[in-house]
């Protein structure tokens, strides 16, 4: 992307044809509806149904997708009106979300049910018989183990079969799973697992990335030394096949598990809020938040956002570039409920396209970040690769700026649906998105998610409309967290979400929703930019920033506190080749006034050698921003849980 290229917040790129809206997976939704008397002619009708009518929205989402479970005769809620306040979902239903998982892999047993790539070359498929064969060994195996209904498994392992296998295990026997990826460091894993106290521990022994092997060893025996809980730590030799658990407390091969005679696929039926997982905040700063999901929050929200906003289903091939660590993981093997075959990938994201190309998929996701990078290198992969299945894109992690979107429709293919969602680890989902019924405009997400009463929150805690605002949620949505781990009072839920407007779900993100239902997200809430009492998310300042081609990166930082105006700092990652010189300095200078406001030019401009991100590729705002009001670094930030911590430094003042 280049100055040369802009393309304006709200312009039109792309309508649906009649034979999408009418082939659309929402339209038969709707049709079904209309059948049962709930008469939905648009979207805008369909949403504003389903965030006022809750429990008939819910409820039906049941019956529309047969989820396998006994639904029983109680209440779609009881108690509430947020999760906090006691709310239960669907209190007399049981279900298991690995038998709803796996129901396609059982009635299609020689279709694709897996597909697995790595950048090393490795190269495997798993039919649907294949997949429920080796999640009923590896349950019977887990099972011999002692593991049981709401014991904790515990993985550090990369984004390969045997840990979706050994998810689904673990959920069919209603114990809880946790994942962190391999190149989380042991500090970060323990802060994390050690909170759980899980039974087992599936680890590798190394992993491959961008050519480089990583052997991982001995973090696995330090994660297992300061896991006391453990019963067995699983190895699975995947770096070099002749790895052995020498050294480990009580380690043994994935070879070895237990093999009991009888391993059939057998699933635990569990109530509606049993714990399905563990996720955790990025960590940051202090212990990450041990975030727990129940089993049917997130059957019926997963269901939802991949049928209905994706328009995903049978025959669709569904890949994210994501690791185990990020909720993104959790969210693409939902692929599995909806019956798709999901693309599991493991390693640098050196040829996405090319990969999507070989492997015939037909819906991409990828952090906004990538999108960015590639329109900045230029790239035309609807040119180099047969991307002829591919019909829909994710963009997620960050907000993607209107460039992003039309280099989508300039290079990749004009066809297809550009799904830019904001959600969060918090709900495992979107609260905006895509529709297959709606128009898309640069830099606009379409729409809010059916179920997800999303609203702008101004200052004065009412909503507003074309306006910024904070992003809420005013009625409770069945995948917001069933609760924290050890949090036994709720007090940390509270204080996470409903200390700043009472009943009401803060996500500390800012928002503007247009008059048409359209979305922008501008950042984070709480690392805006307030510079004369006039409010930037930094999302606008970083499309002006990275539209030079000098620039491969860039953190802007507001030192300023309440009431109290402080320094416009921004930090440059030069690209490849080029220099921070006084004359791009100025350039800079220039461009921000023009574009933004003589507010926001920056007191300071900093060469850098790379900006700070989370393990998932977050910008590390906030605690850049503690660090430059004098916070220590050791305090301000967790260096483990950095995909690149050694640039931390040269952010100290």
């Amino acid at each position: 992307m280049s100055r040369g290229h802009e393309v304006a917040e709200g312009t039109l790129l792309w309508e649906p044809s009649e034979e999408v809206v009418a082939n659309a997976r929402v339209t038969r939704f709707m049709r079904w509806l209309r059948d049962r008397g709930v008469r939905a002619e648009s979207y805008d009708e369909l949403w504003r149904w389903s965030v006022t009518g809750i429990d008939a929205f819910w409820d039906a989402l049941w019956t529309y997708f047969e989820v396998v479970g006994e639904r029983g005769d109680g209440p779609v809620r009881t108690g509430g009106p947020m999760p906090v306040d006691g709310l239960r979902w669907f209190p007399g239903a049981t279900l298991n979300y690995a038998a709803n998982a796996l129901r396609h892999a059982q009635a299609d047993p020689d279709g694709t049910a897996v597909i697995f790539r790595s950048d090393a070359g490795g190269h495997r498929v798993l039919s649907g018989r294949e997949l429920c064969l080796q999640v009923a060994e590896v349950r019977a195996g887990l099972a011999e183990l002692g593991v049981g209904k709401g014991d904790r498994v515990a993985a550090y392992l990369p984004s390969i079969p045997e840990t979706l296998i050994c998810f689904l295990a673990t959920a069919s026997l209603g114990a809880i799973w946790s994942s962190c990826s391999p190149d989380f460091g042991s500090a970060s894993v323990i802060d994390r697992f050690a909170q759980i106290e899980p039974k087992v521990l599936v680890a590798v022994d190394g992993y491959g990335y961008n050519g480089k092997r990583f052997d991982r060893r001995e973090v696995v025996a330090e994660i297992e030394a300061a896991l006391p809980t453990l019963a067995a730590t699983v190895l699975i030799p995947y770096l070099d096949p002749a790895s052995t658990p020498d050294g480990l407390r009580v380690g043994m091969r994935w070879a070895d598990l237990p093999k009991p005679d009888r391993d059939e696929l057998e699933f635990e039926p569990v109530p509606f809020d049993h714990p399905l997982w563990v996720v955790y905040s990025s960590g940051t700063t202090g212990l990450p938040k041990p975030i727990v999901h129940g089993h049917g929050g997130v059957v019926l929200e997963h269901f939802k956002a991949l049928t209905f906003h994706q328009d995903l289903g049978p025959g669709d091939v569904f890949f994210w570039y994501t690791t185990t660590g990020w909720m993104m993981w959790n969210y693409l093997i939902g692929g599995l409920l909806v019956g798709s075959t999901v693309v599991l990938y493991d390693g640098a994201p050196l040829d996405l396209w090319k990969m999507a190309a070989d492997t015939g998929v037909t819906y991409m996701g990828v952090g906004a970040p990538y999108i960015t990078a590639c329109a900045k290198r230029n790239e035309r992969p609807g040119q180099e690769y047969d991307l002829s299945r591919l019909r829909g894109i994710g963009s997620t992690g960050s907000p993607l700026p209107p460039e992003g979107f039309a280099w989508v429709y300039e290079a990749v293919g004009k066809d297809l649906l550009l799904g830019s969602i904001s959600g969060g680890t918090d709900v495992c989902t979107g609260f905006v998105g895509p529709s297959p019924l709606l128009p898309l405009y640069a830099g606009v997400i379409q729409c809010r998610g059916l179920g997800a009463k999303v609203e702008a929150y101004g200052d004065d805690g009412k909503p507003v409309i074309d306006e910024v605002g904070e992003l809420v949620i005013t009625e409770p949505m069945p995948s917001m967290p069933v609760f924290f781990w050890g949090d036994d009072d709720g007090a940390r839920y509270r204080e996470s979400y409903f200390e700043t407007f009472p009943g009401v779900w803060r996500h500390g993100d800012w928002i503007k929703i247009r008059p048409d239902g359209g979305c922008v997200i501008y950042g984070r809430s709480d690392s805006t930019l307030n510079r004369g009492g006039v409010r930037m998310g930094t999302a606008d300042f970083y499309r002006v920033v990275e539209a030079f081609p000098e620039i491969a990166d860039s953190l802007v930082i507001d030192t300023g506190r309440l009431g109290e105006e402080g320094r416009l700092v921004l930090y440059v990652q030069p690209a490849e080749g080029a220099e921070l010189t006084e004359e791009l300095i100025a350039r800079l200078r220039r461009e921000l006034r023009s574009a933004l406001s003589p507010r926001h030019v920056p007191d300071e401009i900093h060469r850098v050698p790379g900006v700070p991100r989370t393990l998932s590729g977050k910008k590390l705002e906030v605690p850049v921003r503690r660090i430059l009001q004098g916070t220590p670094v050791e305090k301000a930030a967790n260096r483990d849980s950095l995909a690149n911590p050694e640039v931390l430094d040269h952010y100290v003042p």
